[in-house]
């Protein structure tokens, strides 16, 4: 007699880690304890903060059937990758996976991947399996990382199965791609997004999660994340995980950062106080609330420019600054750099009281 058996589908069992939990819960949990990053990334063209401009010609290019090899490139953090995922959304819907290759900098992008993985890929057969467009799609992030060799040899594949295949490239800088890739593709720059974007998008998750953020919380977010939508949401995630009140002190005490009226106090010292009281009170600023030179002298140096004082002592004062910068970027001594940059200050004195004068 012909035993009975039953297939039991592991995955539906319940694990040790969710015991006592029905699976719903665990996964509402999960989807709630996520990166807000990826929880947030818009799944469509029309949910991509800013830069409606490209957003918006990408869509018609695609509509009209005329999409060509795209070349994105920008700063961190900009929608490159959000863009080009939103748009392989709509070409495929949910058979998206199927018809697209994605390769990012931590994959293996040498001559070889070039050669065979993604001309095996480009070449095949196109099966649409019921996407409205048939013609595939090669994702190359952060191609900036490819190798010389790898580039020259994806020149040729990009001629050759172009009617097959398209190619989309992402980078952070434009000037490592070489002129015979970018004469290729149509070049798309995704500049820092607008302070008036990034608020608006930290408003949108505020309010579906829930938080407690006033207006000073929003402008120092903004503020710290100098155009990067992602950096963004990070330091808000991590701000409310330690704080229920998200408030500028508490968003520049989460991220390290020194805060304005810190930086106010500092530059008071350096353009007043003699050389060892400037010293000793910056040392003891620093001790006290754990804040980084360099994070002060990029502080600084923005602070430079709401002061009134004779362009050539301007000019002197941020050469200086930067050169106090590079070295402390190459982990040179801080008391010592904490001098130069009081000296540099000082000399400026000098020169202003002179020029007065």
């Amino acid at each position: 007699m012909a035993e009975a058996t039953m297939e039991i589908d592991v995955d539906a069992l319940p694990s040790k880690s969710n015991k006592g939990k029905t699976p719903s819960v665990a996964a509402d949990k999960g989807a709630r304890s996520g990166p807000w990053v990826e929880k947030y990334r818009p799944q469509s063209l029309a949910d991509v903060a800013a830069h409606r401009d490209i957003v918006d010609t990408i869509d018609r290019l695609t509509n009209e059937n005329k999409l060509p090899h795209l070349l994105l490139y920008g700063p961190p953090g900009t929608g490159k990758t959000s863009t080009i995922l939103a748009l392989a959304r709509k070409l495929y819907g949910g058979q998206y996976k199927n018809m697209i290759l994605e390769l990012n900098a931590s994959d293996d992008r040498g001559i070889d991947v070039v050669r065979q993985q993604i001309q095996d890929f480009a070449g095949a057969m196109s099966l649409s399996f019921g996407a409205k467009f048939s013609v595939k799609l090669v994702l190359l992030d952060e191609a900036d990382a490819m190798t010389k060799d790898a580039q020259f040899a994806l020149r040729r594949v990009i001629e050759k199965h172009t009617k097959s295949t398209r190619f989309a490239l992402i980078c952070n800088h434009v000037n490592k791609i070489i002129p015979a890739l970018q004469s290729r593709c149509t070049r798309f720059r995704f500049a820092p997004l607008d302070a008036a974007h990034i608020k608006e998008r930290l408003q949108y998750v505020v309010t579906a999660e829930g938080l407690d953020v006033d207006e000073s919380g929003f402008a120092a977010l903004v503020r710290l994340s100098n155009g990067d939508m992602r950096k963004a949401l990070n330091i808000l995630q991590s701000t409310q995980m330690a704080f229920q009140h998200v408030t500028e002190e508490a968003v520049y005490l989460c991220t390290g950062n020194p805060m304005p009226k810190d930086i106010e106090q500092i530059a008071y010292w350096l353009l007043n106080e003699p050389f060892i009281a400037s010293f000793r009170f910056i040392s003891d600023i620093k001790m006290r609330k754990g804040l980084a030179l360099v994070d002060i002298i990029r502080e600084v140096t923005l602070f430079v420019f709401k002061i009134q004082m004779p362009s050539d002592i301007r000019i002197k004062l941020i050469n200086d600054l930067a050169d106090i910068e590079y070295r402390l970027s190459f982990g040179c001594n801080d008391k010592l750099q904490l001098g130069a940059l009081i000296s540099t200050f000082t000399d400026a004195r000098c020169a202003i009281v002179a020029a007065a004068n």
